[in-house]
């Protein structure tokens, strides 16, 4: 279930805060830390929305009262100074307010990010690898880290799949947008001809659950297959079976790791993804129930087509789910994905008001 919060209630979040700090120095509360570390995560989740709140609130007063002197003296060296930093404030009052719309239940998780490449051959596993460069660098952008899960290459060039897990502050929160199917129009470089086409690779997201959230998976209804990792990488390939496929039996979801040495870690692995795709797969059934309810005209169900990437004719990225135009094609595949990512948040933050 999705919390919402309308305003940064500064009160209620202090009166939290000294709750939990009580809560935290009282007797016991050390004895089982495993139990509390949600209690911990609270704390320290709440402890850093305050400081953000707190030294922005600061610099607005000095910037404030800066300005004040300088138009009382007529300062024009101050007033030309003083104009960026205005403009860096309000980017970061902008960053602060997105940040507290991300107060989903798993908004906070890492992410678990899937791309697929669509019909289309070597076309469309060329854009499924230019997709996940494009993610990876707007990972390293953020300042989070990354791991590969499971890595499926191409029969000639790019990516059959991937799966890999983006670790930082509010990833899920952010790359939850992500969720759908992504198009690309451009001359193939794989046709002699210089033909235009157009190519279509899926991405799914998953909140990393977890390891105080219990979801029931039982061994009778999960077959699990071990066998020599493929493709390029490490000198472990193709030597020992110790890539994992676990297929849920009552769901038909298979998940597999193959990129630890490993077959125990890969295990480990693949049982993390399964358990976060059958939880979000729950979710998603509730998310669909309440979207009949409310008879919402937006379908936002993966599988639908989110975004498309023009480079012929014209150069140009659109966002179809809040039209929005992107000119600069070559920044966007670099990791500029932010403005996306922002709209449909505001988006979502209008739709709940």
């Amino acid at each position: 279930m999705t919390r919402s919060r309308s305003i940064f209630d500064l009160p209620a979040l202090e009166r939290r805060l000294q709750e939990l700090e009580s809560i935290i120095a009282g007797p016991g509360f050390w004895d089982t830390p495993e139990k509390n570390k949600p209690l911990l995560k609270e704390r320290t989740d709440i402890a850093a929305k305050l400081d953000c709140f707190q030294t922005l609130k600061q610099d607005i007063e000095d910037s404030d009262v800066l300005l004040e002197m300088a138009l009382e003296e007529s300062d024009a060296e101050t007033l030309s100074d003083i104009e960026p930093q205005l403009k860096e404030i309000d980017a970061r009052i902008e960053k602060f307010s997105l940040s507290l719309m991300l107060d989903g239940e798993n908004d906070a998780n890492n992410a678990i990010v899937a791309i697929n490449a669509g019909a289309g051959g070597t076309e469309a596993q060329d854009w499924a690898e230019m997709l996940f460069r494009m993610y990876a660098r707007w990972v390293e952008r953020r300042g989070y880290k990354s791991d590969i899960i499971d890595f499926q290459p191409g029969d000639e060039a790019g990516i059959k799949s991937v799966t890999f897990m983006a670790a930082g502050e509010n990833a899920f929160g952010y790359l939850k947008s992500e969720r759908g199917v992504h198009r690309l129009v451009r001359i193939s470089p794989f046709n002699a001809s210089g033909k235009r086409h157009t190519s279509f690779a899926s991405v799914f997201v998953y909140p990393e659950l977890d390891q105080e959230i219990n979801i029931d998976v039982e061994e009778k209804d999960l077959r699990v297959d071990v066998f020599r990792a493929s493709g390029a990488g490490g000198q472990h390939v193709n030597k020992t079976s110790s890539a994992v496929r676990i297929t849920h039996l009552p769901t038909g979801i298979v998940v597999q790791c193959q990129q630890e040495k490993s077959q125990h870690r890969n295990r480990d692995l693949a049982m993390k993804v399964l358990k976060s795709r059958l939880y979000e797969q729950e979710m998603q059934k509730q998310e669909a129930e309440m979207q009949k309810v409310h008879e919402s005209k937006d379908d936002i169900a993966w599988g639908s087509q989110i975004r498309s990437y023009v480079l012929h004719p014209y150069q140009m990225v659109k966002d179809h789910r809040i039209n929005l135009d992107v000119g600069n094609v070559n920044d966007v595949l670099d990791g500029g994905i932010d403005p996306f990512i922002d709209g449909w948040l505001l988006s979502q933050r209008k739709e709940r008001r």
